[in-house]
This record gives C-alpha cells, structure tokens and sequence, in this order.
C-alpha cells in the first residue's frame, strides 16, 4: 500500500510536469502598425487615371470600417466594392468614388447631393432624425432596388447607431437626380440639394446603383469629431484582415506568412516534442 502511495505521488508530481507552452505566435495582423501597412499597400495600388485622387487619409478610415463589416457577415463577399462620399468638399466637386477593390481601380468619380439642412455647397449638418432633411454620416450597406418617383432607387441600411441607422425609415436612398449636374452649377454656383438621399446624376444612376446594389459599403465622410471618436465600425480593433487571396499582395511581405504557433511538450524541465499549430482557420 505504501509502495503504491509513492508511485502515485511521483506520477502526479510528473503528470504536473507536463504542460503546454506557447513559443511563439508569429506575426499579429490585429497589430496597428500591420494594418496601417495593409491599408497603405492597397491605396498605393488603386489606378485613378483621369479621376481625382481620393485623400489616403479618407480611404483609409473607409476601409477600416469597411473590413470590419465584411469580418463581421454584413457585407457581400462576392462584391469587393466601396463607395466613398467625401462630405467635406463642396457639391460642385466630384466627391463621389466607388472603387473595386480586387481589380484596384476607380469605376465612378462624380458629383454627389447632401441635404437640403445639411448646408448649401458645404454640407456642415448632420442629423438621424425624420423630416430633418439632412444628410447622415458614417457606414451603410446597400440593399435592393425599386422603382419610385426617381426612378430606380437604391435602399440602404445605416450601420452607425445614433448617426445613420434610421436611413432606411426615413427613405435615405440612392437615386438620380436632374440637379446634379454640371449645368445647375453654372446657374446656381452649386449642384441641387436633396432631402437627405445621396443623389446621383441622372445620367450615371443606373449603373452605378447595379454596380452596388445588393450588400456593398458605403461611407458618408465629414471631419465630425463626435462621430469620428465614437463611431463603432470606425473604432473598432480590425483583427481580421484578408489573407491568400486577391488582397494579399498589398500585404507587407512579413504579414503574408503563415501564423503559427509553436506548442512545446515538457516532461520534468526537458522539452519532450515541439508540434506547430496553424493559427489560420
């Protein structure tokens, strides 16, 4: 009895003696400065030809947000396309882009509407509220499409609660509009206002709202320091960022390898087997 006392006291002072450890877990993407490389890379890589260049700055909150919602399921994974309206330059600009973001190049550069009580050629406003007639900032998703008063329309879903998440309630679509156009310019020193809606031109309506309808991002930008310190998907740690695919070649070279980790096995003190684990899933 005594012997057998003895033998288990040695197996479990050896069982405690054995445990996992982790040796390392190879490069984070969840890392800041990583993902600052990712979103650069990919920038850099973006034909604009004869189109203005968007402000890196803009972009990269856009897909910041962006890659958030694509991690989290909201967004159509079979369309890599964002649409970036840039609020802070006035409406006779073209400060519409909608990018593809696998073929890396601008589809669409034009002038877009804010709301009639966002302000008139620099919208300085913002609202949630029915009626307000403004225009509302941050992250939507598009949906489908119907035939009203404007022709074929583009449903969206505000994304960011308190700043645009009542848009589909209050009717905040995507349609064409006669006064955004170069000619309402000339006679009235700015583009037409709407009542909230990112209105198009008339002329571009259609194929933009089929190149992204149907689960795409768009971003409503304006230097808003409540929204920017408090937005969700704007704030929200990436800790996902595409690998091994059409994305990675925006990718500094250390971020492309595999993420491992190395476990090792030790028996009293001594390293007993070393296995690699895949951190990829």
């Amino acid at each position: 009895m005594k012997k057998m006392i003895v033998c288990l006291c040695a197996y479990i002072i050896v069982a405690c003696s054995y445990k996992v450890v982790s040796a390392g877990e190879g490069v984070s993407l969840t890392d800041e400065t990583h993902v600052e490389s990712y979103i650069s890379g990919l920038y850099k890589q973006i034909d604009f030809a004869q189109f203005a260049p968007l402000p890196y700055e803009i972009f990269s909150k856009a897909y910041h947000g962006y890659i958030n919602l694509l991690h989290a399921g909201k967004l159509n994974k079979e369309k890599a396309i964002i649409t970036i309206c840039d609020f802070s330059l006035p409406s006779t600009a073209n400060r519409l882009w909608i990018i593809d973001l696998i073929k890396k190049k601008v589809l669409f550069n034009t002038y877009v509407a804010h709301g009639q009580g966002s302000g008139d050629d620099i919208a300085t406003s913002f609202s949630n509220v029915e009626n307000s007639h403004k225009s509302s900032l941050g992250f939507y998703v598009t949906g489908d499409t119907y035939d009203g008063e404007h022709g074929t329309s583009l449903r969206l879903a505000g994304m960011d609660q308190g700043f645009n998440d009542a848009a589909f309630d209050r009717g905040i679509v995507v349609h064409g509009a006669e006064y955004v156009c170069s000619k309402f310019i000339a006679g009235n020193q700015r583009i037409g206002r709407s009542w909230g809606c990112p209105a198009v031109p008339s002329a571009l309506s259609l194929p933009i709202i089929n190149t992204i309808k149907e689960g795409t991002c768009m971003f409503i930008y304006y230097p808003d320091n409540k929204y920017l310190a408090s937005a969700y998907w704007l704030n929200k740690k990436v800790d996902y960022l595409p690998e091994n695919n059409v994305y990675a070649d925006a990718l500094p070279q250390e971020i492309t390898k595999p993420r491992t980790k190395i476990i090792q096995y030790i028996t009293n003190g001594k390293i007993d087997s070393v296995k690699t684990v895949s951190l990829v899933q």
